[in-house]
């Protein structure tokens, strides 16, 4: 649940960033600098999804913190270098919100993993209970009027 949930948090916030490079490209389309902010965005956002395949691997869980810190810090870098005064830097709202929701993806689905693991371990000591118990397993009844071979020579 760890990796669903953090995968689809990426996801999200990698549409955010391609309409955030957009958004940023169409209020500075006049400034010589537009084309490296949108590609630059719109290439943190190809690694936001890529980094939802090695999210079972020993860095995929720093990477995505370290991606956080990148699209909160491109929000800033952008309403700092932009020059259309409140509208860019309102963008940082959504972009915060996400790494809310980062951070409550991974937690929480730790804690639901957690919580499967101990009840899946939970369940098969009850069934290895129960079959102890039950000692072995019986034999099945035959159900009346099949013709069995050893019936009919005795």
């Amino acid at each position: 649940m760890k990796a669903l949930f953090a995968s689809t948090v990426l996801c999200l916030e990698a549409a955010l960033m391609f309409f955030f490079a957009l958004a940023a490209w169409g209020l500075n389309q006049n400034q010589p600098y537009v084309w490296w902010v949108f590609a630059g965005l719109c290439l943190l956002a190809v690694v936001m999804v890529g980094t939802c395949a090695v999210l079972h691997t020993r860095i995929g869980y720093p990477l995505g913190w370290a991606l956080q810190v990148l699209m909160t810090g491109s929000f800033v870098a952008v309403a700092v270098i932009s020059s259309q005064g409140l509208i860019v830097p309102l963008a940082l709202i959504p972009g915060l919100g996400f790494a809310a929701c980062w951070w409550y993806a991974v937690s929480r689905g730790a804690q639901i993993d957690r919580e499967k693991m101990k009840r899946y371990r939970l369940e098969e000591e009850l069934d290895r209970a129960a079959q102890q118990r039950s000692g072995p397993p019986a034999e099945p009844e035959r159900p009346s009027g099949t013709d069995n071979s050893e019936e009919q020579t005795s």
